[in-house]
């Protein structure tokens, strides 16, 4: 009887130290993208021969993770807007993909605003997942700042938020009327609302990797930072303030799996990996890729016309740190377009590479998808350096106002404060004259000071007769403007004319040594 009463407190004493450890102990997954871009299928990036994402592959592992446990899917902003899958339909078969997915949330990035509010308002109203936008002022009940959904009985909370610059990320007519606070005190705000009633607090950010860690230092209380916005494929999260940070790369070429341990109600170890996403992982969910196919016939039956030939890889890779010769070709033609002596445009509105091969319209399209027209602005040499010296202002944080130029080149020091890098710029074999006119083109983005360019926007506003009529700016500065024809058409019929593009970076801007 004695060795009976024994062998039952063992037991007994087993099934106490389990509960009391591994048996209490729940993982939470998140499941999460970034910068998705509507790039729908697989594509080989420059200078690889490897076709890489693919959102039906993405989704079928999700599908194998749904399967095992419960999961949360996030969305970290710039979903609907970027590739020609994307911007010929505004974003619809986006979110028609992301309702076939079953996401749970959306955090709105600064490219959800470039098909301007009414656009995005009705993206949201066929969203079947809240749309998060808690430092957005303007939208009403449409967007909500924060979500508390529970998983194996865990609270979890999730705030969502967009990078402050979005005013000037977007065209000025697509986010008027609304506003954009600081995302650090509205962050602070909830997180203390929050308290008592979650248990995890995620922030769901489209600011970039360098402010959400900022974030996490001003801000106590917040379990992990899910990113996006710089596109950074974060291998090893940081943990600033007891955050971990982490973001999932970009067009659907990481599925980021964020675990949280947890003892009870509290979070004891928090855990990241990226699952590799291409065509070699393995087949595709059926009825995404049903989806994906439905609307690639349409692109097809557009944009399938061949309109010259690249003889070598033309680079938008690295449009944001340094000339390219995709760069110096959209410059050239923008320049010649508006028969202006400068041209000026931010890297940030070449969004793709074109490989070596046949170039077809859907090529061009994937590289320019704004809705952006060519002006030339006169502007005095002062303020054009004014332009250049913004343009690298933030080269270090791959910013999409790094110029590429057409008719002059320059200069700059990566090592001198922002404001003073620019040394020797050169127009037409001398040097830049501070105070005489020159006619510079862009486009009406920039033009309108979009991407911080004050010189631009001061100049345009300074035409006596300055003036916005149907979303067309006018005034005497304006020297040339074609609102009536899109960029991107522009360049299209450009490369028509000359069949083969084979070109070289020119050496028009170089980083020099010194302060």
């Amino acid at each position: 009887m004695r060795r009976y009463t024994m062998m039952m407190f063992i037991l007994v004493l087993l099934a106490v130290t389990a509960s009391l450890t591994g048996a209490e102990q729940k993982v939470i997954t998140v499941l999460h993208v970034n910068d998705f871009h509507g790039f729908a299928e697989p594509y080989k990036p420059l200078g690889s021969d490897t076709l890489a994402g693919g959102i039906a592959t993405l989704a079928s592992e999700v599908g194998k993770i749904r399967a095992e446990r419960p999961v949360l899917l996030l969305a970290a902003g710039d979903m609907i807007q970027g590739n020609n899958w994307a911007n010929l339909f505004q974003g619809e078969s986006v979110i028609e993909l992301m309702n076939a997915m079953k996401f749970d949330a959306m955090v709105l990035g600064n490219h959800e605003f470039d098909f301007g509010t009414e656009i995005l308002k009705k993206r949201i109203s066929e969203a079947g997942f809240p749309v998060l936008g808690a430092n957005v002022a303007g939208l009403g009940d449409l967007v909500t700042p924060y979500i508390i959904r529970e998983l194996q009985g865990v609270r979890i909370a999730i705030i969502g938020v967009v990078t402050e610059d979005v005013p000037f990320t977007t065209h000025p007519r697509n986010v008027k009327g609304l506003t954009f606070l600081p995302v650090a005190g509205v962050v602070d705000r909830y997180v203390r609302e929050l308290k008592g009633k979650a248990d995890v607090i995620i922030v769901l950010s489209h600011i970039g990797f360098s402010e959400d860690r900022e974030l996490a230092r001003r801000v106590n209380g917040i379990t992990a930072i899910i990113g996006g916005h710089s596109h950074t494929r974060v291998v090893d999260p940081p943990v600033v303030n007891n955050a971990l940070i982490v973001q999932a790369w970009e067009h659907a070429k990481d599925l980021g799996e964020l675990d949280l341990y947890m003892e009870g109600r509290k979070v004891v170890r928090a855990e990241e990996r990226l699952i590799d996403i291409s065509p070699a992982a393995g087949t595709g969910d059926p009825a995404v890729e049903r989806i994906v196919e439905k609307y690639e016939k349409k692109v097809d039956a557009l944009l399938d016309e061949p309109v010259g030939e690249a003889l070598v890889d033309l680079d938008g890779e690295h449009v944001r740190s340094r000339e390219t010769n995709l760069g110096d070709l959209i410059a050239d033609i923008i320049r010649k377009t508006a028969g202006s002596d400068i041209a000026i445009i931010g890297g940030g509105s070449i969004r793709t590479s074109i490989l070596k091969g046949i170039i077809r319209l859907r090529n061009i399209y994937a590289v320019s998808p704004f809705n952006n027209y060519i002006v030339a602005v006169r502007m005095t040499g002062r303020q054009v350096r004014e332009a250049l010296e913004h343009g690298v202002s933030a080269v270090e944080e791959g910013a999409g106002r790094f110029p590429q130029v057409s008719g002059l080149s320059f200069t700059y020091t990566l090592s001198a404060p922002p404001g003073s890098r620019v040394k020797e710029v050169m127009v037409a074999g001398r040097q830049l004259d501070p105070d005489r006119r020159y006619t510079v083109a862009t486009d009406d983005f920039l033009a309108a000071g979009g991407d911080g360019y004050k010189a631009f926007g001061e100049a345009v506003r300074a035409s006596k007769d300055y003036s916005v009529v149907g979303g067309v700016m006018k005034g005497d500065r304006l020297v040339y403007g074609n609102p009536g024809r899109w960029e991107r058409d522009v360049i299209a019929d450009y490369i028509r004319s000359g069949g083969k593009i084979s070109l070289t970076a020119g050496g028009r801007i170089k980083e020099v040594s010194g302060r």
